[in-house]
């Protein structure tokens, strides 16, 4: 079985996958301070409350955005799991595609893992709107090229710097009002950001589209990704487990050309 761990940011999600079947799947906060032997413990436990043995697990991949986190991420693969994990973004490991960039060593892990699902389960050219600490945008073209895209702050980190910056803005929830025009000021922050957002999700959709020069699909991801896909008619798909197929898709194309 494979362990596959999507660190970022904000969470790190660990998944054992058999074959195509998910078997479990846990997310934990992001804690660069964790050590292995603490995640160790907390994930073992939670497999055998899954059924699952961590002697069955024989091959592990990882990507991270959080360089500070590798060191424990490796060392609970190798020590609990006895594996060496397979990392998105080291010498030697394959994607199957092409980062068009100036510098593609700048690109995040999690967005060519994006790039890489994307591509295999839906038709290009495309648009990954990855809903995140931060909010990007990602273009694939039918090829399945990484082409670029966007970064904009997201809509938690949004939320915090309005109440951290202004002294009289009371910290609110996320969450769909039902009017633009708020009546009171805890509504009108919801409006400005939950709608401000939808907006800009429509504005970098069209923007992007005129830009390419071609019809494209756009798919959203991660975990609010659900409460805008109601919101707008720009959003054709959403996949939930986006980064974590594409863990598992690298991890198959890279076992295939070991010797």
């Amino acid at each position: 079985m494979l362990l596959a761990i999507d660190s970022g940011n904000t969470n790190i999600v660990f998944a054992i996958f058999d074959g195509e079947r998910c078997m479990g799947e846990w997310r934990s906060s992001t804690n660069t301070e964790r050590t292995a032997d603490e995640i160790g413990v907390w994930l073992t436990q939670l497999m055998t409350i899954q059924g699952l043995r961590r002697e069955d697990v024989d091959a592990a991949i990882v990507a991270s955005v959080v360089p500070a986190m590798m060191f424990s991420l490796k060392t609970l693969c190798r020590r609990y799991f006895r594996c060496e994990p397979l990392v998105v973004g080291e010498d030697g490991v394959t994607l199957g595609l092409n980062v068009l960039l100036d510098r593609p060593e700048e690109v995040g892990a999690d967005r060519l893992v994006n790039a890489v699902a994307a591509h295999k389960f839906y038709r290009g050219p495309l648009i990954v709107i990855d809903f995140g600490t931060a909010t990007t945008f990602d273009v694939i073209d039918a090829e399945g090229n990484y082409c670029g895209g966007a970064i904009c702050p997201g809509i938690n980190l949004s939320l915090e710097a309005l109440h951290a910056a202004a002294a009289k803005l009371p910290r609110v929830a996320i969450g769909r009002p039902k009017q633009v025009i708020g009546k009171a000021t805890v509504p009108a922050m919801q409006s400005g950001v939950f709608w401000g957002y939808v907006s800009l999700i429509e504005g970098m959709v069209a923007r992007i589209k005129a830009e390419f020069g071609s019809p494209m699909t756009v798919v959203a991801t991660g975990g609010l990704a659900p409460m805008f896909m109601e919101a707008t008619d720009a959003i054709q798909y959403l996949d939930a487990d986006l980064t974590l197929r594409g863990l598992l898709e690298i991890h198959r194309r890279n076992a295939r050309t070991e010797p």
